[in-house]
């Protein structure tokens, strides 16, 4: 039978995979662009070079302050732990679950928010990062808390955080690549095709309209792997939280009460929804249409957690 260890060593070889896979879509698009431009192959080498380089650029930005972007995105602020009893519980929390999985303690951030969530960013366990809202703070009591946290350390002591951050960075670099190829074709693309017509480069035409094809459809692939293997990891972080606490009902009751949340986390983006212990976009906004699902269904999630307890599963939850 697989243990965590074995689980969260699976898990990074996954991402490491997912990350060599977007490097080589991003190569491959830049490569396609560079003979649509020049109409031979040894053309798209430089472009798909510098493709390469885009990527690394943004990853190692990513890298070494990621993390410092989505804590001011999120406009979280560092925990004072005199500030009064929540903030005492929180910081207390962390050291205790720190002490058990033997942890660097991470720094702590509060979000001024009424809606309840969290996230963990950072590179690694000695660079690491959780941020809580105040609301989480306020509606939670100390054993929700703890398995909520715990949730998050998991994710710092699996390395999720920098599996987020780097293929945040390149997704992105996709995305901005996919951008600027669409707009060459707009105002360049169509001059260049009439004049590919009038001269007959075959392989001009054709690599034009598969940079096109890959500008629309290789972001998305990539965002759809990456969100297959977040969704896992969601699983994962779960589970090991309740190795942590030794008490699956702590999450299970935290995952119920964030599923019933109607509070709208405004500072939530599409880039880092995926950072928090549950989607913060909730279905009743207008912006969940541009949303794909970066989390598993709350239902699954809490009944894998009463399976743990030998409690009959729900048919569903009542989920915002």
């Amino acid at each position: 039978m697989a243990t965590f260890y074995d689980l969260a060593a699976d898990n990074r070889r996954k991402s490491l995979i997912l990350v060599l896979l977007v490097v080589a879509i991003l190569a491959a698009f830049g490569a396609s662009a560079g003979i649509a431009l020049s109409g031979t192959v040894d053309g798209g080498l430089p472009f798909a070079l510098g493709a390469f380089v885009l990527g690394f650029f943004l990853t190692l930005g990513a890298w070494f302050s990621g993390d410092k972007a989505v804590l001011a995105a999120a406009g979280a602020k560092p925990l004072n732990p005199d500030a009064g009893a929540e903030e005492r519980q929180l910081d207390n929390i962390v050291d205790e679950l720190c002490l058990a999985a033997n942890l660097p303690k991470p720094k702590l951030y509060v979000i001024d928010d009424t809606a309840l969530n969290a996230f963990a960013t950072g590179r690694d366990p000695e660079h690491a990062s959780v941020a809580v809202t105040a609301g989480l703070m306020a509606k939670l009591d100390r054993e929700e808390m703890s398995g909520v946290i715990a949730h998050e350390l998991s994710h710092v002591r699996n390395f999720d955080i920098r599996y987020g951050l780097l293929v945040a960075a390149l997704v992105g670099s996709l995305a901005l690549l996919s951008d600027l190829v669409m707009r060459w074709a707009f105002w360049g693309g169509g001059r260049r095709r009439s004049n590919d017509r009038e001269g007959g480069n075959a392989i001009q035409v054709i690599f034009f309209v598969l940079t096109i094809i890959l500008a629309i459809l290789a972001p998305i692939a990539a965002r759809l792997v990456q969100l297959a293997v977040s969704r896992q990891r969601e699983y994962l972080a779960d589970a090991s939280g309740v190795e942590l606490t030794r008490n699956p009902a702590g999450l299970e009751r935290a995952l119920a009460k964030l599923a019933g949340d109607t509070e709208v986390l405004e500072v939530a983006t599409k880039a880092t929804a995926h950072l928090y212990v549950v989607n913060p976009v909730k279905r009743f906004e207008s912006r969940a249409a541009g949303f794909m699902a970066t989390h598993p269904p709350l239902v699954d999630r809490i009944n894998r957690l009463r399976t743990l307890r030998g409690v009959k599963p729900l048919a569903a939850v009542n989920e915002a």
